[in-house]
């Protein structure tokens, strides 16, 4: 019998290392090798399609192209992201930070579902998860079945004998099979128990919902091989000091990945927030200067965010930079622009900046609204509640054009707002005719801060 070796494998990659080092020599990232032990007797690690038909290559002519069927939940967000539903024999990943309510949204979906539903758990006991349950104040129906498991070759064989319409397993780093030799978690465990449940789902058309954890720097814990092995990963994140929660598509094989699902953490569990414009403008008060309301767009969703800025003296010689939900970097570059273009200096100035809500916006478009808020804190003036902004700011001090105008202009225009304020190129090609709120290009922020102050 061969001795068992040590190698080191890449958690971002997964290359094999003969010794530990601390760059990876493929990839180039620090610190990502961990210690795996190999088994000397070679064990076969997947599972065993000996019983099934054996594949045969097509034309592509030949192919058909029909739409693929898709098991829609009871969960109008859920289905958004997902691009329609479930599709059969679909592998999907959601990760997210503990506690953030992972196991709570696929709960609430696996009891409201209408069918069968196998939910596999590897962290609770099937009557903590029937508390939760009921805390949530759901009906208990028949077609949800629980299973406390982590051994992948038990929860195959169950899987086997109920032959659910849906599988959950809730996570994929406490599963473990008895075929690989390495410890509970390990990237060897993990990479080889998906592939022995993917094999299984897929030969038998079944949907499939992994629950992944996450480290401390936001990735899902694991390989970085996991999320290619998958079809669908979701992001489900948030601030658990606020109630909304947000689930992003970061990869789709069967629908777009710019789709975005809002929802509200209450005692009964995660309901759908069909207007979060609405939501997020509940405590915008016009009376207060260092506000302002950006038209963003997050993945294909309009959205009028509220971004609050607050300038004061620097008591200390140092001045601070403090912001949430919006990038620091970015911060600073906008108050470069500000002083070298538009004559507004900040070197003796605090400055904190926060998004409401609890959101973290990506879209470049909401620093029209950040430099609006900042200067409104400067001055202590506060804008016009009817006025909203959408536009990216460039190192020149210029305007630059926007995504999907039209869509933030039916989105103001719906929400009340009189006035929007958009770069000169996007309003050239903008039909307006239908519209009755007022847009206003602009060019250079020098003329748009004028505009303000007079």
């Amino acid at each position: 019998m061969a001795k068992p070796k040590v190698v080191y494998i890449c958690r971002a990659c997964g290359t094999d290392h003969p010794k530990w080092q601390g760059q990876c020599k493929n990839c180039g990232e620090w610190n990502t090798l961990q210690e795996e032990i190999i088994p000397g007797n070679k064990k076969q690690l997947r599972w065993d399609k000996s019983s099934e038909a054996k594949p045969k290559a097509q034309k592509i002519v030949d192919i058909p192209t029909n739409r693929e069927s898709r098991l829609a939940t009871s969960d109008s967000e859920f289905n958004r992201v997902l691009g329609g539903g479930l599709v059969p024999g679909s592998v999907t990943l959601i990760g997210g930070q503990p506690g953030i309510g992972k196991s709570t949204l696929l709960l609430q979906l696996a009891l409201n579902l209408g069918r069968t539903v196998l939910y596999v758990s590897g962290e609770e006991s099937p009557a903590q998860i029937k508390m939760r349950a009921n805390r949530l104040g759901k009906e208990l129906g028949e077609y949800c079945y629980l299973l406390a498991a982590t051994e992948t070759e038990k929860i195959i064989e169950a899987a086997k004998d109920l032959d659910p319409d849906w599988l959950i397993i809730d996570s994929v780093q406490t599963l473990r099979s008895m075929q690989v030799d390495s410890g509970q978690g390990s990237i060897t465990q993990i990479r080889e128990c998906t592939a022995m449940l993917t094999d299984f789902v897929k030969a038998r058309q079944l949907p499939m919902m992994l629950i992944g954890h996450i480290t401390k720097e936001g990735v899902i814990a694991g390989p970085k091989l996991l999320e290619h092995m998958v079809d669908c990963v979701l992001q489900f994140e948030g601030d658990r000091r606020h109630a909304y929660r947000l689930l992003r598509s970061i990869k789709n094989r069967f629908g777009s990945t710019d789709e975005l699902g809002i929802y509200e953490m209450q005692s009964s569990g995660l309901h759908a927030v069909e207007n979060p414009s609405m939501m997020l403008m509940e405590s915008h008060s016009s009376q207060l200067s260092g506000s302002a309301i950006s038209a963003t767009i997050e993945g294909m969703r309009p959205m009028m965010v509220e971004v609050q800025s607050l300038v004061s003296t620097a008591v200390y010689g140092t001045p601070q930079r403090s912001t949430t939900g919006f990038d620091l970097n970015r911060l600073h570059m906008l108050l470069a622009v500000l002083e070298k273009r538009a004559g507004y200096f900040f070197n003796q100035k605090d400055v904190f900046l926060n998004i409401a809500g609890g959101f973290r916006i990506s879209d470049p478009s909401i620093d029209l609204a950040v430099i609006a808020a900042m200067v409104s804190s400067f001055e202590d003036e506060p804008w016009p509640s009817d006025v909203t902004f959408a536009g990216e700011v460039g190192l020149s001090g210029e305007v630059r054009p926007v995504a999907r105008p039209e869509l933030r202009l039916i989105e103001a225009d719906r929400m009340g707002f009189t006035r929007i304020y958009l770069p000169a190129q996007n309003v050239r090609g903008l039909n307006v005719k239908d519209q009755k709120i007022e847009v206003v290009p602009l060019e250079r922020i020098d003329s748009f801060i004028e505009r303000l102050t007079t």
